[in-house]
């Protein structure tokens, strides 16, 4: 079975949402299989820390779900035009995975949450793309030939699936987000099989 990690950070619950969407796109496609990890918060108080396992959702991710994976898809909500900052923290501590190649030539796809329509999302979308190309690793975005890219009035990019939430982080996730978060997994997942 080809495994897919799919490795967010959500503090609202809406990125949370979107790798579940993401998996079921993964795990539509016969022999391969989704694995939802997350990231702890971080603190600017040095002692503070967090239970090694969360109380509740997927795991934390180690640096062997990287290395073990077949494909990576990436989400954080948007920090004004980047990622959250639990999220740049883990991929910070993955440099022993990149002196060892071992992410060289495997798929990856990024997604996001945005609190309004000019939130940053795409340029966070970029900004989560560059640690993953320094790895190696081969961007999957979402072509054209997506419908919904061409009609939402909500999120969506060729750079990866995006949803706006609204300044209150109110904003349910569209159709059109979740056809294209579905779409994004499918496509991950394909290429991933087409690579191996």
């Amino acid at each position: 079975m080809t495994e897919i990690l799919i490795l967010y950070y959500s503090q609202g619950g809406a990125v949370k949402e979107m790798a579940q969407l993401i998996a079921r796109g993964v795990e539509s496609i016969a022999g391969t299989n989704a694995r939802l990890r997350t990231v702890p918060k971080v603190s600017a108080n040095c002692e503070a820390t967090e239970a090694e396992i969360p109380s509740s959702g997927a795991p934390y991710a180690s640096l062997r779900d990287l290395e073990e994976c077949a494909g990576l898809a990436l989400g954080s909500p948007t920090r004004f035009g980047n990622m959250a900052a639990p999220m740049k923290y883990f991929l910070d501590g993955t440099s022993g995975l990149w002196l060892k190649g071992a992410l060289i030539g495997k798929p990856a796809a990024v997604f996001t949450s945005s609190g309004s329509l000019h939130g940053g999302n795409e340029m966070t979308l970029m900004t989560m793309m560059i640690p993953l190309m320094h790895h190696g690793m081969l961007m999957v975005g979402l072509p054209y030939s997506e419908p919904q890219l061409g009609t939402t009035k909500t999120g969506g990019t060729p750079y990866g699936a995006s949803h706006i939430g609204g300044a209150m982080d109110d904003q349910p996730i569209s159709e059109d987000e979740k056809k294209l978060c579905l779409a994004l997994g499918k496509r991950l997942a394909e290429t991933a099989l087409k690579l191996q």
